[in-house]
């Protein structure tokens, strides 16, 4: 594989009969493949976090969605696309998918977006699948390189830039999100220091992120979760930026756990905050953050570490893995439809009008 995010960082690859995963949870000691030979193992791989990020959790849903198709109609045509078992099954194998994290609304939108689809065409249902889904993937990669350029744009020379978790190539179809700006903006010789929160429990910033950069040649720079404020503090960060997984139509934002504690830290010492995320990671039918359902995983992943247990016996953990950061926080939401400056619910709108994602009169 090429070191150009670009050029060969792809963490979701369809073989024609099969979903191969870039399996994250083995990062960055081993670059693991993970072949999944039908829609329930596209599922669990989800929720088992060997792909993670909202954009491509959607990606690798749409193809398990082919998976699903190639099964239930595997004697198309004499199984015709209204046949209700096999109709039955992939709406089956859709409902799984869908479930398999609940917080990230690309997930939810790819898979509406395929049976919407398959639905309104007579035409094979396999190859409905495929179209649609290469078509999410190469849109996704096509935005974050939009993104980069506009996010990139509000970046000045000499900036110094923190992020959070990873929406890098590794979260997306390529390029990443935040990761996308960051990059963009480092081309074009304007970023001077890239910070990475190390993101606990999961690590995603320092097994992810800091892997990531450093393969595209960029320096980052590692800190404990708990360090970012102090490092705003002491003047070393202009600029978080960090990607999202589900935008509600007030411009309050989802992201992985710590994102909020990030934006109050930025408020207070007067560090701009900017969110990167494709249309598809809006959800217009939710009218504020309280709304957004927020994903709750195992005690384990704080009580152990590598499946060693660091808290004593009988200890208890609470582990919600997303937060939502109010729209008040965030200075500027990039999209490849164009950036709403100091969001609420009236600029969502607007812009979600303007791409066609929402009737202008409303």
């Amino acid at each position: 594989m090429g070191h150009s995010a670009d050029a060969g960082l792809r963490v979701v690859q369809w073989m024609g009969n099969a979903v191969r995963l870039l399996d994250q949870r083995h990062l960055p000691q081993q670059e693991c493949w993970l072949d999944c030979n039908d829609s329930d193992a596209v599922a669990t791989a989800i929720h088992a976090m060997v792909v993670r990020g909202a954009p491509a959790i959607g990606i690798a849903a749409a193809y398990g969605a082919v998976l699903a198709a190639q099964s239930a109609w595997a004697g198309w045509p004499a199984v015709a696309t209204r046949d209700v078992t096999a109709s039955a099954a992939f709406d089956a194998a859709l409902r799984r998918l869908a479930a398999a994290r609940p917080t990230a609304v690309n997930l939810h939108w790819a898979v509406t977006r395929v049976r919407a689809e398959v639905t309104s065409t007579a035409d094979d249902p396999r190859a409905v699948c495929l179209a649609v889904a290469r078509a999410i993937e190469a849109e996704d990669l096509a935005a974050n390189r939009r993104m980069g350029e506009l996010g990139a744009d509000r970046i000045a020379p000499g900036s110094r830039v923190l992020t959070h978790c990873n929406a890098g190539a590794l979260a997306t179809a390529g390029h990443g999100t935040a990761l996308g700006v960051i990059r963009s903006a480092f081309a074009r010789g304007q970023i001077e220091a890239v910070y990475a929160d190390e993101t606990r429990p999961w690590l995603q910033g320092a097994r992810l992120t800091a892997w990531e950069l450093l393969r595209d040649g960029i320096p980052v720079t590692l800190l404990a979760d708990a360090a970012a404020a102090w490092a705003m503090h002491s003047g070393r960060i202009d600029w978080v930026i960090v990607g999202a997984d589900r935008i509600a139509a007030n411009g309050d934002v989802a992201n992985k756990i710590g994102t909020y504690m990030l934006a109050v830290a930025a408020r207070a010492n007067g560090v701009r905050f900017m969110v990167v995320a494709p249309t598809s990671t809006f959800d217009p039918a939710c009218p504020g953050g309280s709304a957004i359902p927020v994903e709750e995983r195992a005690p384990e992943e704080l009580l152990e570490v590598a499946g060693r247990r660091i808290a004593a016996a009988g200890v208890s953990a609470w582990n919600p893995v997303f937060d939502v950061t109010p729209a008040s926080l965030i200075d500027v939401i990039v999209t490849e439809h164009g950036c709403i400056d100091r969001p609420d619910a009236e600029g969502v709108r607007a812009l979600l009008a303007t791409a066609g994602l929402l009737p202008a009169a409303e």
